[in-house]
């Protein structure tokens, strides 16, 4: 049976610079400049992977004047993110087989 909840949610997160705003913000808040500085990648390019992950309620933005700042919505990402976590650590790490592509 396919779930289409997975589907949607974990093909918003298969792409690298999502992952990498996710990792960003994990280590704290920040608006579209700050992430741009810290990724090195142009603003629209960053501004398109932030609506999509702000579409599926991954990040939150809060206007603080005239800055919008981006975070992780702590509620469902925060712990979903310690989870896995715990699971590469726990079952992904030395074994070598969830990415064999990357022993090369």
């Amino acid at each position: 049976m396919e779930n289409k909840n997975y589907h949607v949610f974990f093909s918003n997160l298969a792409n690298k610079l999502k992952n990498d705003i996710i990792v960003a913000l994990k280590e704290k808040e920040m608006n579209v400049t700050d992430l741009s500085k810290a990724l090195q990648v142009e603003q629209s390019k960053l501004s398109h992977a932030l609506a999509s992950l702000k579409c599926c309620k991954v990040v939150n933005v809060e206007q603080k004047g005239k800055e919008r700042i981006y975070s992780l919505n702590k509620e469902t990402i925060v712990p979903i993110l310690k989870l896995v976590d715990k699971h590469a650590i726990l079952n992904c790490g030395a074994k070598g087989c969830c990415c064999p592509e990357e022993k090369k």
